[in-house]
């Protein structure tokens, strides 16, 4: 049996369509997943993550630990800073992709998938032997919920207590950072992070404090636009956004190289981190494929696991990873692994939708952006 968020009552309530997604019951959508999306696009939308898992890890050593643990350099990362990173295996395939909050010093939130949560746990645990750090898996202490949208700060300023004691201000708080906040009379950590392409917040809090947090934003927000939204909007945001979802462009048979995310990885670290040497020969070597953005040119939209063909050829070169319709763009989009003499934007193929060969066109990543 699927399990509950501390929202599921409220979900229920609001009438959202709940699905089983990675062991948890989850709202797909409250209504249109096309409105919601919208809606972040041109106001906020207020998501329950709480799926996610949180991993922390502590002690003199956790830099250090987290170093060896992760491609990035988490040792680099300012107190109130996050950063993205992924935990990979000795043959440089992808377990993971995550954010790393640094909370103090000697203190880090790993936030890993819901899918993922209980391996990465695992997985930090062992690469932290020998090292005088402690791990532990903290995803039965937190909830989290995000706000997302250009109203974001908006939502945040009209409900979070800014005293002179301290607190989070929403407005200042700067990109990739995370601070204690008191929101609706709870301690919770706000940091500005997300995954839909816009500006927002995601709020830690402690799971009986869930309810009380959403409904305040919610009270609060609704003058400004704010509509809870599900999983389904969220994938086309993140779609369009161009960022990759593990399972879909992460796997274990794909490394960061091949997802253009070779930047986050770090060489020249003391310790060196596990699957450092693989991914420093999928470096020198390149990659086979790589990611690439696809536009249609008609209405059916490319879906995951179709073949991507070459028309010169009629060979198949690749595979759909993610695809749908974009509300934003208007036109169906998708992302797919293809080889690299075929990545350039122009290039023209085809995708295999349910035996209808339909015209594509490569194009960089990301399909939307969002002005700064």
């Amino acid at each position: 049996m699927a399990q509950e968020t501390p929202l599921a009552g409220v979900h229920r309530e609001l009438g959202a369509k709940l699905v089983d997604f990675a062991g948890w019951s989850m709202p797909v959508r409250y209504g249109s997943e096309t409105a919601e999306h919208v809606a972040v696009r041109t106001a906020a939308g207020l998501f329950d993550l709480s799926h996610m898992g949180e991993v922390e890890v502590s002690g003199p050593e956790a830099a250090r630990a987290l170093d060896r643990a992760l491609v990035g350099r988490a040792s680099a990362i300012g107190v109130g800073r996050a950063r993205y990173s992924l935990v990979v295996g000795e043959d440089g395939g992808t377990i993971d992709d995550l954010v790393v909050y640094r909370l103090a010093e000697d203190r880090f939130l790993v936030v890993a998938n819901a899918a993922n949560s209980g391996a990465v746990a695992a997985e930090l645990a062992v690469r932290a032997e020998g090292f005088d750090a402690d791990v532990h898996d903290a995803s039965g202490e937190w909830a989290l919920v995000a706000v997302q949208g250009p109203r974001s700060v908006d939502v945040l300023s009209g409900v979070v207590e800014v005293t002179g004691s301290g607190g989070a201000d929403p407005a200042s708080l700067r990109y990739y950072a995370i601070a204690p906040a008191v929101l609706a009379g709870h301690d919770v950590l706000l940091a500005r992070t997300g995954y839909t392409g816009e500006d927002g917040f995601e709020v830690y809090c402690r799971p009986d404090a869930a309810e009380g947090v959403w409904r305040a934003l919610l009270a609060v927000g609704r003058p400004h636009g704010l509509v809870p939204a599900g999983l389904s909007c969220r994938d086309t945001l993140r779609l369009e956004a161009g960022m990759p979802l593990y399972g879909h462009e992460l796997t274990r048979q794909t490394t960061p190289f091949e997802a253009g995310l070779g930047r986050v990885v770090a060489f020249d670290k003391p310790d060196g981190f596990v699957g450092d040497a693989a991914l420093a020969r999928r470096r020198d070597e390149g990659p086979a494929v790589v990611l690439v953005g696809l536009v249609a040119a008609g209405k059916r939209s490319p879906r995951a696991g179709q073949a991507v063909v070459d028309p010169s050829s009629g060979e198949e070169v690749g595979a759909v990873t993610s695809g749908s319709p974009s509300p934003t763009l208007g036109r169906p989009i998708a992302m797919a692994y293809v080889p690299g003499d075929l990545a350039d934007a122009g290039t023209r193929l085809e995708v295999d939708v349910r035996g209808s060969r339909e015209p594509v066109e490569v194009v960089a990543l990301p399909f939307y952006a969002r002005e700064r």
